[in-house]
């Protein structure tokens, strides 16, 4: 009907949270459930990933959508009248590192993911307004690729190299502090629906063993609004007091590169970077954060040229360790390389799936492994890896066929046969991912 308006959609309602937000800094937005209707619970369910484990409840996104409408009227009306029940997270344990310890990871039920997912796209615009951008991790539109980028430019803008303060904190998701989280959220929300169903999603506890516990501190990995909150945990325990209070009092220059609860301070002096490696505990104890005194350490990340007699210095940062190396012409440059926990891991992860799926038509394997193969390429595929690239392929086919020769105890697969079988089943090569295609600068001497 004329004059009728039209209903807003999802991303006008964000926009029109974020204007709200940057025209009221520092100020708590009061009201901001009202913006949750069907439509937004739809636009939750649709960036909700589907193929992901189950919950508690054993229900499947196939099982949940099989009813949709009703199962998300159901959320939002609980969610608004406050009846909505938040049920436990699973945990489950996965390797980490070199495999010799792992990971807990706390899995939502189906629905759980959509509700968290329809807060967070209520929060998501106002801390958008709000974060550095020097912060990356589970960002809209930004990825670890992103930082990785940033890293490498600002390393580049210090002609010399630089010091590295690498910083690795202690169970960060496990021991954030709730009361702490509150607050902070507060400062900018004071929604009651969205502060009560974030409540009720820290106090919900973990089902482990038959046994529900219910942890006073952290927040699982595997949330859907996990990360959010930990970016604004972090956001005020470290990205503002770097800006506001160290940033000010260096001497020389230095950036911060965070991705989620992995970061990296750079430095052009080494005594800003002493100063900043012994006020940096204090700091993270306020928030009741802790840091690995065996992992977090200052590397000299100078480079060797020049004459200066150092031996080149490395770091890891997102699955990459960086180095000095030459460049074909003989000049030195930054080079990266996967990490050797990570290359680890992903050949241990290919194994568990290959003897899980050895019995499966080879065909049917092979475009399995074609994927996966594609997947650590795109995201380890940055110049100067080709080396480690090709040699992940080359362990990823021995494996296959350490694999497939067990399908059968009677008659061994032979290396020329399984060569055959490659050729009609051929894995991708290892490839650089065109958008790392980066020239290598070399560092002019100090």
């Amino acid at each position: 009907m004329e004059g009728t308006p039209r209903p807003q959609t999802v991303s006008t309602k964000q926009q029109r949270i974020a204007q709200l937000a940057t025209q009221m800094p520092g100020t708590a937005i009061t009201s901001l459930s009202h913006h949750m209707d069907l439509e937004w619970m739809r636009q939750a369910h649709a960036r909700t990933r589907k193929d992901g484990a189950t919950g508690v409840d054993g229900e499947s996104a196939d099982e949940f959508s099989a009813n949709l409408e009703g199962n998300l009227r159901a959320l939002l009306d609980g969610a608004k009248s406050g009846t909505y029940r938040a049920p436990p997270v699973r945990r489950v344990h996965i390797p980490k590192g070199d495999g010799s310890k792992t990971r807990p990871i706390g899995i939502p039920t189906y629905a759980d993911k959509v509700l968290q997912r329809a807060v967070a796209m209520l929060l998501e615009p106002i801390y958008e307004e709000d974060f550095y951008d020097f912060s990356y991790g589970f960002r809209p539109e930004l990825s670890a690729h992103d930082a990785l980028a940033a890293l490498r430019k600002q390393i580049e803008s210090m002609r010399s190299g630089a010091w590295v303060l690498d910083v690795d904190i202690r169970g960060f998701f496990d021991t954030l502090d709730h009361a702490k989280l509150r607050d902070l959220l507060r400062q900018r929300v004071t929604d009651g629906v969205v502060t009560r169903l974030i409540g009720k999603w820290l106090n919900a506890g973990v089902l482990e063993g038959g046994v529900v516990h219910h942890p006073a501190t952290g927040t699982p990995q595997g949330g859907v609004i996990s990360p959010l909150l930990a970016n604004i945990y972090l956001h005020e325990a470290l990205d503002s007091w770097w800006v506001e209070d160290v940033l000010p009092r260096l001497r020389g220059r230095a950036c911060l590169i965070r991705y989620a609860d992995d970061f990296v301070m750079v430095f052009s002096s080494r005594e800003d970077a002493l100063r900043v490696q012994a006020v940096l505990p204090k700091r993270m104890a306020r928030f009741g954060l802790t840091l690995h005194p065996e992992k977090t350490r200052l590397v000299d990340y100078r480079h060797p040229g020049g004459g200066n007699g150092l031996d080149p210095g490395s770091f890891d940062f997102l699955g990459f360790t960086h180095y000095w190396g030459r460049s074909r012409k003989g000049a030195w440059v930054p080079l990266r390389k996967t990490s050797k926990s990570r290359f680890s891991r992903g050949l241990r992860a290919l194994g568990v799936w290959m003897a899980r799926a050895r019995h499966l038509r080879v065909a049917k394997q092979a475009v399995v492994l074609r994927k996966k193969l594609n997947g650590h390429f795109r995201y380890y595929g940055l110049r100067g890896n080709s080396a480690t690239l090709n040699r992940f392929r080359y362990e990823a086919i021995r494996l296959w066929h350490k694999w497939l020769s067990r399908r059968s105890q009677r008659a061994r697969l032979t290396w020329e046969v399984f060569n055959r079988l490659l050729k009609h089943h051929p894995l991708p090569p290892a490839r650089l991912n065109p958008g790392w295609r980066q020239p290598l600068l070399p560092f002019a001497n100090p």
